[in-house]
């Protein structure tokens, strides 16, 4: 602890508390309206997941980010790429 009684940050290894890649993300489905209200309100106020999340009932801000950050993202554009092609 530090002199103000806050514990020390520390960094594990445990394999339980590591992060989930977002590559190993399981994609989320989204009705045509919700992503078409996602994609309307992102051009109103950007990057605020938890504003966009209060307009769609039952969906949380992680989820809209996820969301948005797998249908717009690089490596999962590449992905998605990729399995097209070994489907076809």
């Amino acid at each position: 602890m530090d002199k103000n009684g806050r514990k020390n940050a520390k960094t594990s290894t445990s394999s339980s508390e590591e992060e989930v890649s977002s590559i190993e993300w399981d994609f989320i489905k989204m009705s045509e309206q919700e992503e078409d209200l996602i994609y309307r309100m992102y051009k109103l106020v950007g990057e605020r997941w938890g504003l966009i999340a209060g307009r769609i009932p039952g969906r949380k801000a992680e989820e809209i980010e996820r969301f948005w950050i797998m249908r717009h993202g690089e490596v999962f554009a590449n992905k998605r790429k990729e399995l097209k092609k070994s489907n076809s």
